[in-house]
């Protein structure tokens, strides 16, 4: 038997030719002449031999160094960080890149790519680097992206010169003056009351009457006194009693201070009944303490100030608005905070229900004359960082350093743990120059490296407008630029060069 030998079949091409079909034909193309590499050759370490080669005698030494990811930028400072988007206000030069820097905190607070969970701003430096400067720049550069300012508490008339650029005067609280602020004042939460249904209704008295019991407890406990649930129940009856929410009154009436202190110091039978107590005795022997501290602010130094109906009118269309406290100096901090605490409130009512796309920006200097009044007093500015995100208010508090925020109390008090929460709750801070000795605040309180606080307390404190920006966990560099007009909007040292010759 012989063996088949193989034969090669016909490939695919013949089969199809055999048919009447022939297959396209590729056009053979002319490989090109491959170029030469600018290293044809290996050159040896110390260079090719010849004269005028290169040849090196000796080797260069190598070499070697360690240093953390902080160093390197110091060692590569062409090597820049990651940068933030160019909107909102263009503030100044970030030195760290080289490029501009814009601050934007809502943008950055609905960008996910940065880690930023609030607008909330705190502005620390030591008085005149240039921190009350850079607000005011930024609240009049964000003007042209439609945000609106609101100065709570102007108590050196720092902010007055701005607003009369601005064509709005600015309303002045103080003795003798007709303006008055009611701090129990219903806001926009009082307007149309009886055209609510049940369910409206209820939910808008939950909030008036929660912040006002913050508002109450925060006077009281000014004076040292404590507001417990006995103290809650019988201010909150108060309330509910004289606006004539308790007896269902389709139009409600707007307390005010005196007139709860009035209505606790001589209490009707349907207030004494609504607090569970045995007679009136009973209510007045409970509720001593209360009605002292609330008489000591109705007839004390803030008298005549924030204990009648609101007398101005404001323009909440007007791109600034400010209430100067500067009248209540002389009064001292304990006056001046309880101011602030008042305006607190009833700016907090003004905000309750704001148009969609009403963005503002509430600056609030001074915050540490307000902390000083003890935790109590602390709790209503701590609500207003919390809500900052539903309200649409980038909300910027100043300070000097930040130990101020632990002046409230002990290291183990309640107000120093608020005073901490609230660093937690500014997502954006501005460390402009400060002394060395505050190096050490800056690192426990804020937690920054030793590089950061030497760029605090030896670049910033050089020079004003010098700024360490801390956006989250990212660190810029900015210098801010004024322009001719903002500098001569901005200017905190007119009392010194007055006197001065041109």
């Amino acid at each position: 038997m012989n063996r088949r030998g193989s034969r090669r079949g016909r490939d695919v091409a013949v089969l199809l030719d055999d048919f009447g079909h022939r297959l396209p034909v590729v056009p053979a193309v002319e490989a090109g002449r491959r170029e030469r590499g600018p290293f044809i050759e290996l050159v040896p370490r110390r260079g090719p031999r010849g004269r005028g080669r290169g040849r090196a005698a000796t080797p260069a030494p190598l070499s070697v160094w360690r240093m953390t990811s902080e160093q390197t930028p110091v060692v590569w400072p062409l090597i820049a960080s990651s940068g933030l988007p160019p909107t909102g206000a263009q503030m100044g030069i970030d030195l760290l890149s080289g490029g501009a820097f814009y601050c934007d905190p809502v943008g950055w607070v609905t960008d996910d790519d940065i880690p930023v969970t609030n607008p909330n701003v705190v502005v620390f430096g030591k008085p005149g680097r240039g921190k009350s400067a850079t607000v005011k720049a930024f609240a009049l550069r964000m003007l042209a992206y439609g945000y609106r300012t609101l100065v709570l508490g102007d108590t050196k008339d720092e902010y007055e010169p701005l607003c009369r650029a601005l064509g709005v005067e600015p309303f002045v609280i103080g003795h003798g003056l007709s303006a008055r602020v009611n701090p129990l004042a219903f806001g926009p939460l009082g307007h149309g009351w009886e055209q609510l249904d049940a369910a409206e209704a209820r939910r808008r008295e939950a909030i008036m009457f929660a912040r006002w019991l913050v508002l109450i407890r925060g006077l009281v406990g000014s004076q040292n006194v404590p507001f417990g649930p006995v103290e809650e129940t019988a201010v909150g009856e108060a309330l509910r009693l004289l606006t004539g929410y308790r007896s269902g009154a389709t139009r409600l009436t707007e307390p005010t201070i005196p007139q709860l202190w009035q209505a606790l110091d001589e209490p009707t039978d349907d207030l004494v009944a609504s607090c569970r107590y045995a007679d009136r005795r009973h209510f007045l022997d409970a509720t001593r303490t209360l009605r002292d501290a609330l008489g000591s602010l109705v007839k004390g130094s803030l008298a005549g100030l924030f204990d009648d109906h609101t007398s101005i009118e404001v323009d909440w269309r007007a791109p600034i608005q400010s209430l100067s406290l500067s009248r209540l100096e002389p009064l001292g901090d304990q006056a001046v905070g309880i101011a602030l605490t008042c305006l607190n409130s009833w700016g907090q009512a003004m905000r309750e229900i704001a148009d969609p796309g009403d963005v503002r920006i509430v600056i609030r200097d001074e915050t540490w004359r307000q902390m000083r009044l003890g935790a109590e007093a602390m709790k209503s500015l701590d609500a207003n960082l919390r809500l900052s995100r539903r309200d649409a208010d980038v909300q910027i508090l100043l300070a000097h350093k930040p130990s101020d925020m632990l002046t409230a109390g002990d290291a183990s008090s309640q107000a120093v743990a608020i005073s901490r929460d609230l660093l937690h709750l500014c997502d954006v801070k501005v460390l402009h120059g400060q002394d060395q000795a505050v190096a050490d605040e800056l690192a426990t309180m804020l937690g920054l490296t030793p590089i950061a606080q030497r760029v605090v307390t030896g670049w910033a404190i050089a020079g004003k407008g010098c700024a360490l920006w801390l956006v989250g966990d990212r660190a810029f560099k900015v210098q801010t630029v004024l322009t001719a007009p903002e500098l001569a909007l901005t200017d905190t040292n007119e009392a010194l060069t007055a006197g001065r010759p041109a």
